[in-house]
Protein backbone atom coordinates (compact mmCIF):
# COMPACT_ATOMS: atom_id res chain seq x y z
CA UNK A 1 0.00 0.00 0.00
CA UNK A 2 1.42 3.39 -1.06
CA UNK A 3 0.30 6.98 -0.71
CA UNK A 4 -0.69 6.88 -4.38
CA UNK A 5 -3.08 4.03 -3.59
CA UNK A 6 -4.70 5.99 -0.78
CA UNK A 7 -5.09 8.98 -3.11
CA UNK A 8 -6.72 6.81 -5.77
CA UNK A 9 -9.14 5.23 -3.30
CA UNK A 10 -10.10 8.62 -1.88
CA UNK A 11 -10.26 10.16 -5.38
CA UNK A 12 -7.94 12.99 -4.33
CA UNK A 13 -4.42 14.08 -5.17
CA UNK A 14 -1.33 12.65 -3.50
CA UNK A 15 -0.66 16.07 -1.99
CA UNK A 16 -4.11 16.05 -0.37
CA UNK A 17 -3.25 12.74 1.30
CA UNK A 18 0.01 14.21 2.53
CA UNK A 19 -1.80 17.25 3.96
CA UNK A 20 -4.37 15.06 5.71
CA UNK A 21 -1.72 12.86 7.29
CA UNK A 22 0.44 15.77 8.40
CA UNK A 23 -2.49 17.54 10.06
CA UNK A 24 -1.88 20.73 8.10
CA UNK A 25 -4.56 23.01 6.69
CA UNK A 26 -5.34 23.20 2.97
CA UNK A 27 -8.13 20.67 2.51
CA UNK A 28 -11.70 20.50 3.75
CA UNK A 29 -12.56 18.59 6.92
CA UNK A 30 -14.81 16.33 4.86
CA UNK A 31 -11.89 15.38 2.60
CA UNK A 32 -9.58 14.93 5.58
CA UNK A 33 -12.05 12.61 7.31
CA UNK A 34 -12.48 10.58 4.13
CA UNK A 35 -8.73 10.13 3.72
CA UNK A 36 -8.15 9.25 7.37
CA UNK A 37 -11.01 6.74 7.28
CA UNK A 38 -9.39 4.96 4.32
CA UNK A 39 -6.00 5.06 6.02
CA UNK A 40 -7.47 3.48 9.12
CA UNK A 41 -9.31 0.80 7.15
CA UNK A 42 -6.23 -0.17 5.15
CA UNK A 43 -3.76 0.01 8.03
CA UNK A 44 -1.52 2.33 6.04
CA UNK A 45 0.81 4.75 7.80
CA UNK A 46 3.93 6.34 6.31
CA UNK A 47 7.05 5.29 8.18
CA UNK A 48 8.06 8.90 8.68
CA UNK A 49 4.93 9.68 10.71
CA UNK A 50 5.02 9.61 14.50
CA UNK A 51 1.67 11.09 15.47
CA UNK A 52 -0.48 8.13 14.59
CA UNK A 53 -3.13 9.04 17.11
CA UNK A 54 -4.73 11.46 14.65
CA UNK A 55 -5.56 8.46 12.47
CA UNK A 56 -5.98 5.55 14.83
CA UNK A 57 -6.54 6.90 18.31
CA UNK A 58 -4.92 5.04 21.18
CA UNK A 59 -6.67 1.67 20.88
CA UNK A 60 -6.34 -1.39 18.67
CA UNK A 61 -3.07 -0.30 17.13
CA UNK A 62 0.26 -2.11 17.00
CA UNK A 63 3.56 -0.65 15.84
CA UNK A 64 6.26 -2.40 13.83
CA UNK A 65 9.73 -0.90 14.25
CA UNK A 66 12.84 -1.60 12.18
CA UNK A 67 16.25 -0.01 12.67
CA UNK A 68 17.77 0.46 9.23
CA UNK A 69 21.11 1.11 7.55
CA UNK A 70 22.76 -1.62 9.59
CA UNK A 71 23.65 -5.19 8.68
CA UNK A 72 21.24 -6.55 6.09
CA UNK A 73 18.36 -4.21 7.03
CA UNK A 74 18.63 -1.51 4.40
CA UNK A 75 16.96 1.90 4.37
CA UNK A 76 14.43 0.50 1.90
CA UNK A 77 14.08 -2.71 3.90
CA UNK A 78 10.35 -2.93 3.18
CA UNK A 79 11.25 -3.59 -0.47
CA UNK A 80 13.64 -6.42 0.38
CA UNK A 81 11.77 -9.64 -0.46
CA UNK A 82 11.99 -11.35 2.94
CA UNK A 83 10.91 -8.33 4.97
CA UNK A 84 8.29 -7.31 2.40
CA UNK A 85 6.57 -10.68 2.73
CA UNK A 86 6.84 -10.64 6.52
CA UNK A 87 5.27 -7.16 6.72
CA UNK A 88 2.41 -8.19 4.46
CA UNK A 89 1.60 -11.16 6.71
CA UNK A 90 1.83 -9.02 9.86
CA UNK A 91 -0.59 -6.47 8.43
CA UNK A 92 -3.00 -9.18 7.28
CA UNK A 93 -3.02 -10.83 10.72
CA UNK A 94 -3.52 -7.51 12.51
CA UNK A 95 -6.44 -6.63 10.28
CA UNK A 96 -8.09 -10.02 10.83
CA UNK A 97 -8.00 -9.42 14.60
CA UNK A 98 -9.32 -5.86 14.43
CA UNK A 99 -6.00 -4.12 14.86
CA UNK A 100 -4.21 -1.58 12.71
CA UNK A 101 -0.46 -1.75 12.12
CA UNK A 102 1.83 1.25 12.01
CA UNK A 103 5.32 1.09 10.52
CA UNK A 104 8.35 2.99 11.73
CA UNK A 105 11.82 2.84 10.22
CA UNK A 106 14.57 4.49 12.25
CA UNK A 107 18.15 5.01 11.12
CA UNK A 108 20.40 2.93 13.37
CA UNK A 109 22.67 5.91 14.06
CA UNK A 110 19.74 7.49 15.93
CA UNK A 111 18.94 4.43 18.05
CA UNK A 112 19.75 6.07 21.39
CA UNK A 113 17.96 9.27 20.45
CA UNK A 114 14.74 7.74 19.12
CA UNK A 115 14.23 4.42 20.87
CA UNK A 116 12.28 5.79 23.86
CA UNK A 117 10.07 8.02 21.73
CA UNK A 118 9.00 5.32 19.30
CA UNK A 119 8.54 2.54 21.83
CA UNK A 120 6.49 4.70 24.18
CA UNK A 121 4.43 6.53 21.55
CA UNK A 122 0.84 6.71 22.77
CA UNK A 123 -0.51 5.83 19.33
CA UNK A 124 0.23 2.13 19.79
CA UNK A 125 -0.68 -0.49 22.39
CA UNK A 126 2.37 -2.66 21.76
CA UNK A 127 5.43 -3.08 19.57
CA UNK A 128 6.75 -5.74 17.22
CA UNK A 129 10.48 -5.07 16.89
CA UNK A 130 12.56 -6.37 14.00
CA UNK A 131 15.63 -7.70 15.79
CA UNK A 132 17.59 -8.94 12.78
CA UNK A 133 20.44 -6.46 13.18
CA UNK A 134 20.12 -5.62 16.89
CA UNK A 135 22.50 -6.76 19.62
CA UNK A 136 21.63 -7.99 23.10
CA UNK A 137 22.09 -4.58 24.72
CA UNK A 138 19.82 -2.82 22.24
CA UNK A 139 17.06 -5.37 22.70
CA UNK A 140 17.35 -5.17 26.48
CA UNK A 141 17.01 -1.39 26.23
CA UNK A 142 13.85 -1.77 24.14
CA UNK A 143 12.36 -4.25 26.62
CA UNK A 144 12.98 -1.85 29.52
CA UNK A 145 11.13 0.91 27.69
CA UNK A 146 8.16 -1.08 26.31
CA UNK A 147 6.68 -4.00 28.32
CA UNK A 148 4.37 -5.01 25.47
CA UNK A 149 7.14 -6.13 23.14
CA UNK A 150 7.74 -9.04 20.76
CA UNK A 151 11.07 -9.30 18.94
CA UNK A 152 11.31 -11.03 15.55
CA UNK A 153 14.14 -12.64 13.62
CA UNK A 154 16.70 -13.05 16.39
CA UNK A 155 16.91 -14.59 19.84
CA UNK A 156 18.93 -14.29 23.02
CA UNK A 157 17.82 -17.31 25.03
CA UNK A 158 18.81 -16.00 28.46
CA UNK A 159 17.02 -12.64 28.17
CA UNK A 160 13.59 -11.95 29.68
CA UNK A 161 12.10 -10.97 26.31
CA UNK A 162 9.60 -12.51 23.87
CA UNK A 163 11.33 -13.76 20.74
CA UNK A 164 9.90 -15.42 17.61
CA UNK A 165 12.11 -16.62 14.76
CA UNK A 166 12.70 -19.40 12.26
CA UNK A 167 14.71 -22.51 13.13
CA UNK A 168 17.93 -21.40 11.47
CA UNK A 169 20.01 -24.31 12.66
CA UNK A 170 17.56 -26.96 11.48
CA UNK A 171 17.14 -25.28 8.11
CA UNK A 172 20.84 -25.24 7.36
CA UNK A 173 21.23 -28.76 8.77
CA UNK A 174 18.50 -29.98 6.40
CA UNK A 175 20.21 -28.23 3.49
CA UNK A 176 23.51 -29.91 4.32
CA UNK A 177 21.90 -33.32 4.75
CA UNK A 178 20.09 -32.90 1.46
CA UNK A 179 23.34 -32.24 -0.43
CA UNK A 180 25.10 -35.08 1.38
CA UNK A 181 22.21 -37.36 0.46
CA UNK A 182 22.74 -36.46 -3.20
CA UNK A 183 26.29 -37.76 -2.90
CA UNK A 184 28.13 -34.47 -2.46
CA UNK A 185 31.14 -34.53 -0.16
CA UNK A 186 33.08 -31.45 -1.34
CA UNK A 187 30.51 -28.91 -0.17
CA UNK A 188 31.38 -25.23 0.05
CA UNK A 189 29.81 -22.54 2.20
CA UNK A 190 29.02 -18.99 1.02
CA UNK A 191 28.57 -16.70 3.99
CA UNK A 192 27.54 -13.11 4.52
CA UNK A 193 30.25 -10.56 5.22
CA UNK A 194 27.79 -9.10 7.76
CA UNK A 195 27.39 -11.41 10.76
CA UNK A 196 24.26 -11.80 12.85
CA UNK A 197 22.48 -14.39 15.00
CA UNK A 198 20.61 -16.05 12.12
CA UNK A 199 23.69 -16.56 9.97
CA UNK A 200 25.77 -17.88 12.87
CA UNK A 201 23.09 -20.46 13.69
CA UNK A 202 22.89 -21.48 10.04
CA UNK A 203 26.62 -22.13 9.98
CA UNK A 204 26.28 -24.29 13.09
CA UNK A 205 23.52 -26.31 11.44
CA UNK A 206 25.50 -26.81 8.24
CA UNK A 207 28.59 -27.95 10.15
CA UNK A 208 26.45 -30.31 12.23
CA UNK A 209 25.31 -32.05 9.03
CA UNK A 210 28.91 -32.52 7.88
CA UNK A 211 29.87 -33.86 11.30
CA UNK A 212 27.06 -36.40 11.18
CA UNK A 213 28.66 -37.79 8.02
CA UNK A 214 32.09 -37.78 9.63
CA UNK A 215 33.32 -34.90 7.44
CA UNK A 216 35.41 -31.85 8.23
CA UNK A 217 34.61 -28.50 6.64
CA UNK A 218 37.17 -27.50 4.00
CA UNK A 219 37.99 -23.86 4.79
CA UNK A 220 39.28 -23.34 1.25
CA UNK A 221 35.70 -23.86 0.09
CA UNK A 222 34.36 -21.05 2.30
CA UNK A 223 33.57 -17.77 0.55
CA UNK A 224 32.42 -14.40 1.90
CA UNK A 225 30.14 -12.05 -0.06
CA UNK A 226 27.66 -9.19 0.32
CA UNK A 227 24.27 -10.46 1.58
CA UNK A 228 22.16 -7.74 -0.08
CA UNK A 229 23.37 -7.72 -3.69
CA UNK A 230 21.53 -9.80 -6.29
CA UNK A 231 24.04 -9.38 -9.13
CA UNK A 232 27.41 -11.06 -9.81
CA UNK A 233 30.12 -10.35 -7.22
CA UNK A 234 33.64 -9.75 -8.50
CA UNK A 235 35.62 -11.12 -5.56
CA UNK A 236 33.70 -14.39 -5.55
CA UNK A 237 34.18 -14.69 -9.32
CA UNK A 238 37.91 -14.01 -8.91
CA UNK A 239 38.32 -16.75 -6.31
CA UNK A 240 36.57 -19.31 -8.51
CA UNK A 241 38.54 -18.22 -11.58
CA UNK A 242 41.83 -18.63 -9.72
CA UNK A 243 40.89 -22.20 -8.92
CA UNK A 244 39.98 -22.88 -12.53
CA UNK A 245 43.25 -21.41 -13.80
CA UNK A 246 45.28 -23.48 -11.35
CA UNK A 247 43.20 -26.55 -12.22
CA UNK A 248 42.26 -26.91 -8.56
CA UNK A 249 39.03 -28.78 -7.81
CA UNK A 250 35.88 -26.78 -7.20
CA UNK A 251 33.32 -27.73 -4.59
CA UNK A 252 30.58 -29.85 -6.12
CA UNK A 253 27.94 -27.96 -4.14
CA UNK A 254 27.51 -24.68 -2.27
CA UNK A 255 25.23 -23.84 0.63
CA UNK A 256 24.47 -20.11 0.79
CA UNK A 257 23.35 -18.35 3.96
CA UNK A 258 20.41 -16.64 2.22
CA UNK A 259 18.66 -16.57 -1.15
CA UNK A 260 20.15 -13.18 -2.06
CA UNK A 261 23.59 -14.76 -1.78
CA UNK A 262 22.51 -17.89 -3.64
CA UNK A 263 21.07 -15.91 -6.55
CA UNK A 264 24.20 -13.77 -6.69
CA UNK A 265 26.34 -16.93 -6.70
CA UNK A 266 24.36 -18.44 -9.59
CA UNK A 267 24.77 -15.24 -11.63
CA UNK A 268 28.47 -15.02 -10.77
CA UNK A 269 29.12 -18.62 -11.82
CA UNK A 270 27.20 -18.15 -15.07
CA UNK A 271 29.45 -15.21 -16.03
CA UNK A 272 32.58 -17.35 -15.80
CA UNK A 273 31.10 -20.39 -17.50
CA UNK A 274 30.45 -22.57 -14.47
CA UNK A 275 27.07 -24.27 -14.83
CA UNK A 276 24.46 -24.75 -12.11
CA UNK A 277 23.67 -27.53 -11.33
CA UNK A 278 25.81 -29.44 -13.86
CA UNK A 279 29.13 -28.24 -12.38
CA UNK A 280 28.05 -26.95 -8.96
CA UNK A 281 24.81 -27.43 -7.07
CA UNK A 282 23.49 -24.45 -5.08
CA UNK A 283 21.11 -24.25 -2.09
CA UNK A 284 19.77 -21.04 -0.56
CA UNK A 285 17.78 -20.08 2.52
CA UNK A 286 14.54 -18.03 2.91
CA UNK A 287 12.49 -19.04 -0.18
CA UNK A 288 11.89 -15.49 -1.37
CA UNK A 289 9.80 -14.98 -4.51
CA UNK A 290 12.94 -14.33 -6.60
CA UNK A 291 14.09 -17.90 -5.99
CA UNK A 292 11.59 -19.06 -8.63
CA UNK A 293 12.63 -16.40 -11.15
CA UNK A 294 16.36 -17.11 -11.27
CA UNK A 295 17.50 -19.77 -13.75
CA UNK A 296 17.76 -22.50 -12.71
CA UNK A 297 15.08 -22.14 -10.07
CA UNK A 298 16.64 -22.26 -6.63
CA UNK A 299 16.48 -25.13 -4.18
CA UNK A 300 16.12 -23.40 -0.84
CA UNK A 301 14.93 -23.52 2.75
CA UNK A 302 11.38 -22.22 3.15
CA UNK A 303 10.77 -19.93 6.12
CA UNK A 304 7.21 -19.92 7.46
CA UNK A 305 6.91 -16.13 7.41
CA UNK A 306 3.12 -16.24 7.68
CA UNK A 307 3.30 -18.43 10.80
CA UNK A 308 5.93 -16.20 12.39
CA UNK A 309 3.81 -13.12 11.72
CA UNK A 310 0.67 -14.76 13.09
CA UNK A 311 2.40 -15.89 16.28
CA UNK A 312 3.91 -12.44 16.81
CA UNK A 313 0.60 -10.61 16.56
CA UNK A 314 -1.22 -13.14 18.72
CA UNK A 315 1.46 -13.02 21.41
CA UNK A 316 1.49 -9.23 21.46
CA UNK A 317 -2.29 -8.96 21.72
CA UNK A 318 -2.20 -11.52 24.53
CA UNK A 319 0.33 -9.31 26.34
CA UNK A 320 -1.91 -6.29 25.87
CA UNK A 321 -5.20 -7.94 26.83
CA UNK A 322 -4.09 -10.32 29.56
CA UNK A 323 -0.90 -8.72 30.84
CA UNK A 324 0.77 -12.11 30.38
CA UNK A 325 4.08 -11.96 32.23
CA UNK A 326 5.38 -15.33 30.97
CA UNK A 327 8.03 -14.69 28.33
CA UNK A 328 8.35 -17.10 25.43
CA UNK A 329 10.96 -18.02 22.85
CA UNK A 330 9.20 -19.52 19.82
CA UNK A 331 11.23 -21.24 17.11
CA UNK A 332 9.30 -22.07 13.93
CA UNK A 333 10.63 -24.97 11.87
CA UNK A 334 11.61 -24.60 8.24
CA UNK A 335 11.35 -27.00 5.32
CA UNK A 336 13.42 -27.69 2.23
CA UNK A 337 11.96 -26.81 -1.17
CA UNK A 338 13.54 -28.83 -3.96
CA UNK A 339 13.88 -27.13 -7.36
CA UNK A 340 16.38 -27.26 -10.21
CA UNK A 341 19.61 -25.83 -8.79
CA UNK A 342 20.89 -29.16 -7.39
CA UNK A 343 21.64 -32.55 -8.87
CA UNK A 344 22.71 -35.92 -7.63
CA UNK A 345 26.30 -36.97 -8.26
CA UNK A 346 25.00 -40.46 -8.97
CA UNK A 347 23.57 -39.07 -12.22
CA UNK A 348 27.06 -39.05 -13.79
Amino acid sequence: MKMEDIARMAEVSKSAVSIALSGKSGISEKTREKILRIVKETGYLPRSMVKAEQVYGVSNTLRFIAFTNSGIVLEQYSKQPFFMELLAFLEEKCRSLGYSLMYSAIDMQYFDRDIDKFLNDGGANGVILLGTNLNRGQIRRAAQVQPNLVVLDTCFETDDVNFILMNNMKGAYDAGMYLLGLGHRSIGYVQSQVRMHNFDRRKQGFLAALEEYGLQADESYFFTVSPTFLGPQDEFKRQIQVRLERKEPLPTALFCECDYIAISVIKSLAEIGVRVPEDISVVGFDNIAESTIVSPELTTIHVEKEKIASLAVEKLIDLIDNKDQVKTKIVVDTKLVERQSCRSLQEK
